[in-house]
């Protein structure tokens, strides 16, 4: 997405623009329980993706073969870096990083993962779901290091170029591994993992993507961005009591994940959160509901929590349309509410829910030092314009036909076409496996466009745009005359 996302005042009504064609309003969720089941039926796929080339000589010969098949801009960072890296370590310490992470959660883990991003794109796996995958993450990665999105924010401490894409580990769910992980291997960018079954089935499943991508890889890039926002909570909720300080702050990496992916997906991300998780407890044999209880041991805040704080986010939002779905979101995780108990202490429902809209205001109006005194929300956002594409695009996803031209004129980026595709499964709940296959489709069009992939370095499409001396105004009076 890019410079899109942020209110201006030609945003204003935007969204209300017409539609030509009738849509199902998705606030009534009348497809809820089809999108939940679409994701139980992926959480329980076997499906493992390509596996890991153990032997040293086959991962070396293999990684040869497919370089040069990538733009310049991986190529530089990423591809040829990791290779250097790789023949480097020899076959000796190669097989020392296989015996000392036997269950691939550390080194091996990151190995594999950084060299299975470079073989799927290079060897062609899934060619067009990865395709897609990887312009969605690309997106929303460009979305908050943009020029015009970080006007008087530096640009990032580490990683500036958008992640990898790659399918594998379904047991581990979307995940990524942070470029300050990544650079171990001396990489430039980070990878982000997604279960092979939501290459064709799970749409909801890409709405987590924003959690991941405009979320922890955009934290880890940012030194000091966590600390500080975590610091900031302790202080925030100190007077709440019940430990609430220590338990959101100690959680700041997934809080402001969460956070980071509602702006810049809008209310699909909040509500994909509940429909994703409930699918995921059917999935595992659970209740399908959000979890009201929050281990001590546990990196993520409870399911519930998480919910109340995506309805605080969206009330947030610019949109005319904020708090209608904050309303909706909060009800909806009202209805799973247990005895809610973090980090072992019983907590009230409305001193949570009040922790909730703390959390939501410091992290989305709070300035902070590691972004120039800037906040999260100053860089993103959910516009009018923003909902407006989105509705645009819902009937032409759902039946496979061409995208119309964006109200207003203004671009179209990958986050609206997810966006859309998720408020359409739970609109109506019909051809969900259909929705996501003319998504993807579409998702790649766009990358076809896509500069970073093309020949020349580039590595924010966001930033591909001319800057004029002449106002707007002046140059449209120039065009009609």
């Amino acid at each position: 997405m890019a410079t899109s996302r942020k209110t201006s005042k030609a945003d204003k009504g935007a969204g209300k623009l017409a539609v030509a064609t009738k849509l199902a309003d998705p606030l009534k969720l009348a497809g809820m329980k089809a999108v939940i089941e679409d994701a139980r039926k992926a959480a329980i796929s076997i499906s493992k993706g390509p596996a890991d080339p153990t032997n040293y000589t086959t991962f070396v010969n293999r990684l040869k073969a497919v370089q040069g098949k990538f733009p310049p801009l991986y190529e530089q960072s990423y591809v040829a870096p990791f290779i250097k890296t790789i023949v480097g370590l020899g076959a000796t310490r190669f097989n020392k990083i296989l015996s000392s992470d036997p269950d691939r959660e550390s080194t091996a883990g990151l190995m594999f993962d950084l060299g299975q991003a470079i073989l799927q794109h290079g060897e062609g796996f899934l060619k067009a779901e990865t395709r897609g995958f990887q312009e969605f993450i690309s997106d929303l990665y460009d979305g908050f290091l943009s020029a015009e999105d970080r006007r008087g924010v530096k640009a990032p401490d580490l990683g500036v170029v958008p992640p990898l894409a790659k399918w594998g580990n379904p047991e581990a769910g979307p995940y990524t591994w942070p470029i300050d992980a990544a650079k171990s291997f001396h990489v430039g960018a980070a990878v982000v993992n997604m279960p092979p079954a939501n290459a064709d089935r799970g749409l909801i499943a890409w709405a987590a993507l924003g959690h991941e991508t405009a979320g922890h890889d955009i934290l880890h890039a940012d030194k000091g961005l966590q600390s500080e926002l975590a610091e900031n909570l302790r202080i925030n909720l100190a007077s709440l009591g019940h430990g609430l300080g220590d338990y959101w702050a100690t959680r700041i990496d997934e809080t402001a994940s969460d956070v980071m992916g509602i702006l810049n997906l809008g209310p699909a991300a909040a509500i994909g959160l509940i429909a994703y998780f409930r699918g995921l407890g059917a999935a595992f044999g659970q209740p399908p509901k959000l979890r009201s209880d929050g281990p001590d041991d546990d990196p993520h805040p409870a399911d519930i929590v998480r919910g109340y704080l995506a309805a605080e986010v969206v009330a947030l939002l610019s949109f005319a349309g904020h708090t209608a779905w904050s309303k909706l979101i909060a009800a909806e995780t009202e209805k799973d509410r247990e005895t809610i108990v973090l980090a072992g202490e019983t907590i009230p429902p409305s001193v949570a829910r009040k922790a909730a809209k703390i959390v939501a205001k410091t992290l989305v109006k709070g300035k902070a030092k590691a972004l120039e005194f800037h906040a999260l929300g100053d860089i993103q956002g959910w516009a009018d314009s923003d909902e407006a594409i989105l509705q645009a695009m819902r009937v032409p996803l759902r039946d496979g036909k061409p995208l119309p031209p964006t109200p207003g004129g203004k671009k179209l980026y990958a986050a609206h076409l997810v966006s859309a595709a998720v408020m359409e499964a739970l609109a109506t709940g019909q051809n969900i496996s259909v929705l996501q296959a003319n998504l993807i489709a579409q998702l790649n069009k766009l990358h076809d466009a896509n500069p970073a992939w093309g020949p020349l370095f580039v590595a924010h499409p966001g930033q591909m745009r001319r800057d004029y001396f002449m106002p707007e105004a002046l140059r449209q009076l120039k065009r009609v005359a």
